[in-house]
């Protein structure tokens, strides 16, 4: 019998965290054996840099500009850590074209050329955006993702993206087999942060996956151009992201999200103590 393929697709705010904390999660998914392509969907490229050890691979839109007529798989994906397929979309000239062809472009390239092999036992798609729209929601509107993972810390503007994209999930999963699979917390140590969470998976209808600690190896790691389980597979955070990824292995929850009001949320931080927080430094 034919292993089951997860097609995961990442979305999380920007700057949340969501590059790094897909590429130590795919680290210790490749740890447990499981054989690994990691898609990045960001034009900036940067998906997959702390598993190639620092390389900005040749985008998949640049190599089909380059080589029109012979592009193969060879051209497109690289491996890095652990064996781990990497491949970027990347995107138009700035100020050019649409930023989400490129994911489209790269996926009907993988898909022709052979890319999805029988052995992957995960394909993760690390997307941009605060929003599911476009061309960034093309893994999920597709069908090419059906399960779903947002990262998201206790700070405000996080929780408004994540509430936002769980709309768009919700809209996807109404015509599909789409489904969000939960929120992932990467801390940034607020106050509450993981009280605050879990009332917000609560209320989105979902769980909380994992909670990661913030930790400055993490930085450490990146400035090195590793993963924290290469640069320091002894280390108590190097365990977290082993822990997230058994708990992604694991996961089998699944829902469609119920996405909540403004006003809400809102309510929501306020119970928490984010909303004092914001009045008293005027944000």
């Amino acid at each position: 019998m034919a292993k089951k393929l997860r097609q995961v697709a990442i979305y999380g705010k920007g700057g949340i965290g969501k590059s790094t904390t897909t590429q130590n999660l795919t680290a210790g998914l490749a740890e447990l054996n499981k054989n690994i392509m990691v898609v990045g969907c960001d034009p900036k490229a940067d998906s997959t840099r702390l598993l190639l050890g620092g390389l900005h691979q040749k985008t998949v839109l640049d190599t089909v500009r380059d080589n029109r007529q012979n592009v193969t798989l060879d051209h497109l994906v690289k491996t890095g850590f652990a064996g781990i397929r990497c491949v970027e979309s990347g995107g138009p000239e700035p100020g050019v074209g649409c930023a989400g062809r490129g994911i489209i472009t790269s996926i009907d390239m993988l898909e022709n050329l052979g890319a999805y092999t029988e052995d992957l036992d995960y394909v993760f798609y690390d997307v941009l955006g605060d929003v599911v729209c476009g061309g960034f929601a093309m893994p999920i509107r597709e069908g090419k993702a059906k399960e779903i993972y947002i990262v998201a810390s206790g700070e405000m503007m996080s929780l408004y993206a994540a509430n936002n994209i769980s709309r768009g999930v919700a809209k996807y999963a109404a015509k599909g087999e789409v489904r969000l699979g939960g929120i992932i917390c990467n801390s940034r140590n607020v106050d509450r942060e993981l009280d605050l969470l879990r009332a917000f998976a609560k209320a989105l209808g979902t769980h909380l996956v994992y909670y990661v600690p913030r930790d400055n190896i993490v930085q450490r790691a990146e400035i090195n151009r590793k993963t924290v389980i290469e640069y320091r597979p002894n280390s108590g955070q190097a365990a977290e992201y082993r822990a997230l990824a058994k708990a992604i292995e694991e996961n089998d929850q699944y829902v469609i999200p119920t996405p909540i009001s403004q006003d809400d949320l809102e309510q929501l931080l306020m119970d928490y103590g984010m909303m004092e927080l914001a009045d008293e430094f005027d944000i």
